[in-house]
This record gives structure tokens, sequence and C-alpha cells, in this order.
């Protein structure tokens, strides 16, 4: 007998997102990780709160939705100056608690850029209610590669 999930048992992602494709490092011991892309450059990232996320209280743990945060935010930086990035700040104030099935959607905004440092705004939920806002400053490293010509085919 295996102890794997049968597709109509799995939880259904809401249309738009696609699965990121982070096999290796933190992105796969946190994920899997979701994102959507909308017009304008607009994009949400995103994860369903499973056990591995879950504190004592079977809460979504605060680090998970601090280094969610992290990502979500400053993935504004790559596509602002399509740049890799460095946290230098995040600061984060919970206002809501996610259990287990919760699809977690989270957002950033540049808001300020000087020298090679962006601020950013954003904002993480559920539903219709805000779990988190943060404010990040992060430091703009190298220039990212470019994308193979079909992968910017298929998201153009």
């Amino acid at each position: 007998m295996t102890d794997d999930l049968l597709e109509e048992k799995l939880p259904r992602i809401p249309e738009g997102y696609v699965q990121m494709n982070w096999t290796q490092g933190f992105g796969r011991q946190i994920g899997p990780l979701f994102e959507r892309i909308g017009e304008g450059g607009a994009y949400t990232r995103a994860f369903l709160v499973s056990e591995h996320h879950t504190n004592g209280m079977k809460n979504c743990h605060g680090g998970m939705l601090m280094s969610f945060a992290d990502m979500a935010l400053g993935h504004a930086v790559s596509l602002n100056a399509h740049r890799f990035w460095v946290t230098v700040r995040l600061l984060t104030d919970f206002i809501s608690a996610a259990e287990i099935g919760d699809f977690v959607e989270g957002t950033g905004e540049v808001v300020g850029e000087e020298d090679d440092l962006f601020t950013v705004r954003g904002r993480i939920w559920t539903g219709e209610r805000t779990i988190m806002s943060a404010t990040g400053v992060f430091k703009a490293l190298g220039a990212r590669p470019a994308k193979p010509h079909w992968i910017q085919v298929a998201e153009g």
C-alpha cells in the first residue's frame, strides 16, 4: 500500500498559479512555492500551509511567514532592476495566523530606491484576511542572467 495522496485528494491550487521550479536549497525545503504573473509585471507568490510549515499550535510558523515574506518582497527587486539581491532589513508585523490548508499569498512593491538599495512594502494574506505586513530593504547585486528565449515566449 502507498502513502501517496490520490490525485483527487490533492489540494486545489487557485487558477493562474504555477509551481515554482525550485528544486535545490532553501526553497525546496519550505516549498512547494507557487507564482502567478499578472498584467504589467504584477506578481503574487504563494504556498499552501502544510504540516511541515506549522508550529506547536498547528498554525503556520512565524519563521516560515518571515521567510516567505522575504522571498515575496525581494522578488520586486528582481523585477524592477533585473538583478540578484540580498536582504538588508526585513520588518514584519504579524496580524493574523494561517492554518493547515490555507493558501497564503504575498507580493511587494518598490517604494524607494537609492544607489543599490531598494525599499519594498508588501502584504501577506490568505483569502480576504491579512496575515502580515512587511517592509524590507534589499541590496541589489550583480545582473541576473537573461532567461532562455523559450521561457520568455511562454511568459510573454
